[in-house]
Parts: C-alpha cells; sequence; structure tokens
C-alpha cells in the first residue's frame, strides 16, 4: 500500500474536504488529455536499439552508466501544454486552471487600464453557501502578428469570500508577459495591434473578454 503524497496527516486532509470540513480551491498547474494520442509526442522517444546501453527495458545499473546520447525534437515550438490543444482545437478531460469548490462564483464587470503594467479589474462575487477562495486567472490573446497559440496566461489572483460577498479585483500584468522574444533584436518586444484579455475560473471557462490596443 502506497503512502498518501500528504504524509502521516494526508489523511486527514483528504477526509476533511470529502466531508466537507475544508472547501478546497486548488487549481490544476497542467491538462489532462482525454487520449495519449493527443499529445503533442504520443509516442516515447528512446535510444536506438544498437546502442551499447539499451537492451530492452533500462536498469538502474544502465542509468547510473548513462544512456547513449540520441535526439529528441520539440517540434511544438511555443504550442506548450494548455497551448497546444488550444491551438490543435482539441478537447480535453481536465483544462489548465481547472478545479473544484462546495460554491459558485460569478464573473463580471471587466476593465481594462493600459500603463507602464496592464491593470485588469473585475469584480468576483461569491454566489454560493459556503465560504471559499477563488484562484481568478487572466489570459491575453496577442495580436495574429505575435503567431502565437490562442492565448497565454499573464496573472491571476487567490480571492477569499464569504456567501454573498463580492470583491473589485485588479491584476497587474507585466508588459513581458504581453510580449514576444524578437530573436534579430535579441530582446522582448511588444507587438503593435489589439490585444485580448480574457477572465475566467480556468483555461476553458472565461466568461469576460474585451480588446485593447497597443501602439
Amino acid at each position: 500500500m502506497q503512502p498518501l503524497p500528504g504524509g502521516s496527516d494526508g489523511a486527514d486532509a483528504v477526509g476533511n474536504i470529502l466531508f466537507g470540513t475544508v472547501n478546497p480551491s486548488g487549481k490544476l498547474p497542467n491538462t489532462f488529455p482525454l487520449s495519449v494520442s493527443d499529445l503533442p509526442h504520443p509516442t516515447l522517444t528512446m535510444p536506438p536499439p544498437d546502442s551499447e546501453h539499451f537492451s530492452g527495458p533500462v536498469s538502474r545499473e544502465q542509468r547510473a552508466r548513462g544512456l547513449q546520447p540520441f535526439q529528441v525534437s520539440y517540434d511544438e515550438g511555443v504550442k506548450v501544454g494548455y497551448k497546444w490543444y488550444d491551438a490543435e482545437k482539441k478537447p480535453v478531460l481536465f483544462p489548465f486552471g481547472y478545479g473544484l469548490s462546495y460554491t459558485t462564483y460569478r464573473y463580471s464587470g471587466l476593465q481594462v487600464t493600459p500603463g507602464d503594467k496592464v491593470k485588469v479589474t473585475f469584480t468576483l462575487a461569491n454566489t454560493g453557501a459556503r465560504q471559499g477562495a477563488e484562484i481568478a486567472e487572466v489570459y491575453a490573446a496577442l495580436p495574429a502578428a505575435a503567431q502565437e497559440p490562442p492565448k497565454r496566461l499573464v496573472g491571476f489572483n487567490k480571492v477569499k469570500l464569504n456567501p454573498g460577498e463580492k470583491k473589485q479585483v485588479t491584476v497587474e500584468i507585466d508588459p513581458k508577459y504581453l510580449s514576444i522574444f524578437d530573436e534579430a533584436k535579441d530582446g522582448w518586444e511588444l507587438l503593435p495591434g489589439d490585444y485580448i484579455l480574457i477572465v475566467g475560473g480556468s483555461s476553458d471557462k472565461l466568461p469576460l473578454k474585451t480588446t485593447v490596443s497597443f501602439k
């Protein structure tokens, strides 16, 4: 029997969540695909069979000696993690940023103020009967000239709310998170054009959207 990753108190923590003593508020930092075939690299790359270190499964001793160098091609480019599934339009089992709660939240009143740091302001309300904490996520869709995936996470804020309570939330976005790296200039560049700022509780549930232009 494997021990719980939470250590000796892990079982108590799980029990508190299952029985509602604690209202969970964590969010997934990765994406769970519907199928292995949906991954950017569904086939595991291994050293060539004629390698002196390779003969079927790799033993602990072989790993200790080191495997013969071999190439892995990451041809998905900038479509890493949730960006891959967005760009390839692949539905997922659990999206990046997904989380469970015993209460519900409502987003409204999105406003964006440009400046040295872009300020994204919105109202977050707890519409359920339990106290909770919501991690509000801000994404940005860059201009087409950036040749980037559909959106990228650019900021977030964890907000604690009592039942029926609402708060105005402001997330400041560093311009670098809206930029692309220009290899020719060897630096970050904020492209002129329209940027779409999107706000919500996970990468696939983003009820608020507005556009801001940079020159």
